[in-house]
């Protein structure tokens, strides 16, 4: 089994500091992302999510989700990259005056 706290680091470590501290004698950790000083997310993770490759894969993915929202980026745009396999690169943020593009349902 991969190592847990190495795959959170390697998701994170580039662009944030990281700060895992355990919360109880659960199991429960607390992910804190910053970046100059500023919290930027913060989570609990539990026992069970952090041992579970597929569950902790999809909380990091919901972290970087919502770190892009707050970023600026589209939506729908995170969302197909998160389905298009394994890359989990946001794209640019939307700019001013430009118009996003619409989801055809």
């Amino acid at each position: 089994m991969d190592n847990p706290f190495q795959l959170i680091t390697d998701a994170f470590a580039p662009d944030y500091q990281i700060n895992l501290s355990i919360q109880g004698l659960d199991g429960r950790i607390m992910l804190t992302l910053s970046n100059s000083g500023r919290v930027v997310a913060k989570r609990m993770i539990s026992a069970e999510q952090r041992n579970d490759p597929q569950r902790l894969k999809r909380l990091v993915q919901s972290i970087q989700f919502g770190i892009a929202i707050e970023q600026g980026h589209s939506a729908v745009a995170i969302l197909e990259a998160m389905t298009d396999g394994d890359n989990h690169t946001p794209p640019p943020p939307h700019v001013k005056g430009h118009s996003r593009p619409v989801m055809g349902l």
